[in-house]
């Protein structure tokens, strides 16, 4: 029997293929396949680390509907209204979870976030396994992508450095001491440290304090899931990290520019 993770990469791996014989139909004037080719100018601009770069705590916002291991969160009609909310508050970045199949996610959130809210920095939050799913990041309008130790591997390096000559910064996502060492390896300078193991999707809101020690301290550092209240916030940025990554938190809210406001108040 698969485990959680396993589950939705062999989903993945299925969307990828689609997502090829898609743009095959198209091949002239589809806009991923000239990225994929080489054939589109790329802007380097790294609005997504320069957000997170402050000396005060930065606020990862998330825009997310729903989990494998909780069901539905919230439900969220127009996320441009909520990235609003969000940017009012004080949130630096945008993530905004794109799979559909466990998540309830599109990637037609990003453009439609995107248009109404163009100079805030979007992260691509999904199952990253191929460049195909990068180019179409980059297509709707995300300034970073996840790259996930966990479902990569050593393949970290390669689609790390690939979004990299697309223009995309990449926050790579760890959860032990193994992972870590691959991300380093793989020349990451934004990691992640996720909370919640998903293999299991159990939550232990520890794990990112036990390891951030671990960290160069010339690498960013944000702390993943489980991040309920802003004295959490609070504690992670006094243990050294330069972000925090809230979802659940923020969609249960009755008032989530409030909550993130105190978190950025709280440092």
């Amino acid at each position: 029997m698969m485990n959680k993770l396993e589950t939705i990469v062999a989903q993945k791996q299925f969307e990828v293929a689609e997502l090829y014989q898609s743009i095959a139909q198209n091949p002239i004037s589809h806009a991923m396949t000239k990225i994929l080719r080489g054939e589109l100018p790329i802007k380097k601009d790294n609005l997504f680390k320069r957000a997170l770069s402050s000396s005060s705590l930065a606020v990862i916002a998330e825009i997310k509907r729903k989990s494998p291991s909780k069901g539905t969160i919230a439900s969220i009609i127009n996320p441009a209204d909520l990235a609003q909310r969000y940017i009012s508050g004080g949130a630096s970045v945008l993530s905004i979870l794109t799979d559909k199949c466990f998540f309830d996610g599109d990637i037609q959130d990003i453009i439609q976030v995107k248009k109404t809210h163009s100079s805030v920095p979007i992260l691509r939050k999904d199952f990253i396994i191929d460049e195909i799913q990068i180019a179409e990041a980059l297509v709707a309008g995300a300034s970073a992508i996840l790259c996930i130790v966990a479902v990569l591997g050593t393949k970290t390096k390669s689609l790390l450095n690939y979004a990299r000559s697309l223009g995309l910064d990449v926050l790579v996502e760890i959860h032990d001491e193994n992972e870590l060492d691959i991300a380093l390896e793989s020349g990451a300078d934004i990691i992640g440290i996720n909370n919640r193991n998903l293999n299991t999707f159990i939550v232990d809101t520890e794990r990112s304090l036990q390891l951030v020690e671990k960290i160069p301290t010339s690498i960013i550092k944000v702390a993943e899931s489980g991040i309920t209240t802003p004295v959490m916030a609070r504690e992670y940025h006094q243990a050294g990290f330069n972000a925090v990554l809230i979802g659940e938190a923020l969609v249960r809210s009755p008032y989530p520019e409030q909550f993130i406001r105190e978190c950025r108040n709280a440092c």
